[in-house]
């Protein structure tokens, strides 16, 4: 039996199988970094589940993360042997951003569901991919945006879209850091280490020699692999703020900034900043890795998220309405207002990743469409995207949200896709 149709009777075994509520979920997890295993580690606490395939690039981080899993579980270099395994039936996509597509949109063809961390893909093409293979094999495919499992971001949908808030035109998204004076570093380039395929790594991006700076934690810095502080930490705040406004689809984006102080080996701007409009209202969004400073302004009493000062909140969104301004991270929100007509009020959750990721495991077995889908996850990453290529081409771009390009920059259009590399254009994206 060749590979085609191997894959096509694993497909129909495993679209065929009904998982019930007392059947153990068996996962498969492709990206055994941090990130992966934290995610994973939530998926496993829920009942009857079991991680029993792992794949890494990195020969040693399977290896780890198989003596996380335990039991029988099995560890490859390549993430496609898991794929191949009939008794897995979901898997958590966890690789650096360039991966995301391929894997993925592998895995639901595999007739897997798929639980994808965000940002949901390297571009806007891929993100597509990735939403129509979900349709087209009917399985459950979750992005990892865990503000939408946090029962707080529902409650300020709810206040500003019944007016309470009064009417929203502007909306502020703000990531700031400091990693001066040395920001990433830089390293020269060297033999990979001992257990990197660094081909595979890779993959669909730019053939390159191996450099430590474009692996593991800091690939984000590089154009070739991922997009920078706007489609990492943005991505979770654009998908919140489309919940909390109701809308999803920007109509026009411009941006400036630049690399002001960073001198290391990283590619992305230290200071960003995106100009959204939306029907009704404008969005600015923020990014600074050269002050962790952020947005002033505390509630005694009031957690932040990640904040380190005494006054400072690095990471948020305000919405800024006619009866009063509200200000919501990851873990609350607070209303300050303009008159009397709203109340000031503050709330603090828990960190909601582990809703999130039981959230997938609980629509394996349901079969539900689960809190964050593709659909909305890709909604959310392209705003990422699309700034990126506002800041990239210094035009201010018309967007046609429904045929997803845009209508005044050729241009502009030639960056919504990438040409991979044709040994790893495994989906046919070229």
């Amino acid at each position: 039996m060749n590979r085609r149709h191997f894959v096509a009777a694993a497909t129909a075994a495993s679209a065929a199988r009904v998982i019930g509520a007392n059947d153990r979920v068996r996962m498969g997890l492709i990206g055994c970094g941090g990130r992966g295993r934290y995610v994973a580690r939530f998926m496993r606490e829920a009942p009857n589940v079991e991680f029993v395939a792992l794949a890494d690039v990195h020969e040693p981080s399977a290896a780890a993360a198989r003596e996380w899993a335990g039991g029988e579980a099995r560890a490859f270099q390549d993430f496609r042997r898991v794929l191949d395994m009939k008794d897995v039936d979901a898997v958590l996509v966890a690789t650096p951003d360039h991966w995301h597509a391929t894997a993925t949109v592998l895995a639901l063809r595999a007739g897997k569901d798929v639980y994808c961390e965000k940002p949901l893909a390297h571009n806007v093409r891929e993100g597509r991919a990735i939403v129509e293979a979900a349709k087209q094999h009917n399985r459950i495919a979750q992005v990892g945006t865990q503000h939408h499992s946090a029962a707080h971001f529902a409650e300020c949908a709810r206040i500003v879209q019944s007016g309470e808030l009064g009417k929203v035109h502007f909306v502020r998204v703000w990531n700031y850091f400091n990693i001066l004076p040395n920001g990433i570093g830089r390293a020269p380039d060297s033999d990979p280490p001992a257990g990197l395929d660094w081909d595979m790594y890779l993959g669909p991006a730019p053939r390159v020699p191996y450099n430590v700076k474009r692996f593991k934690s800091t690939f984000r810095w590089f154009w070739d692999y991922a997009g920078g502080m706007i489609t990492d930490f943005g991505t979770h705040r654009f998908e919140s703020v489309h919940q909390i406004m109701g809308v999803d689809r920007p109509k026009r984006i411009s941006a400036s900034g630049g690399r002001f102080e960073l001198n290391d080996a990283g590619e992305m701007p230290d200071v960003l900043q995106v100009t959204y409009e939306y029907p009704g209202f404008v969005m600015s969004y923020e990014t600074c890795s050269i002050s962790a400073h952020g947005l002033g302004g505390r509630t005694p009493g009031m957690k932040y998220y990640n904040a380190k000062g005494a006054d400072d909140r690095p990471h948020g969104m305000a919405f800024y309405g006619t009866n009063g301004a509200m200000f919501v991270d990851r873990i609350g929100f607070e209303i300050y207002p303009d008159n009397d007509r709203v109340a000031r009020r503050h709330e603090n959750e828990a960190e909601p990743t582990p809703l999130h990721a039981r959230n997938f495991i609980e629509c394996v077995r349901s079969r539900k469409k689960p809190a964050a889908d593709v659909e909305v996850g890709h909604r959310a990453t392209l705003i990422g995207h699309l700034g990126n290529i506002a800041y990239k081409t210094g035009q201010k771009l018309d967007w046609d949200a429904e045929r997803e390009q845009f209508t005044n920059s050729a241009e502009a259009n030639k960056l919504l896709h990438r040409e991979p590399r044709r040994k790893w254009d495994l989906i046919g994206l070229a």
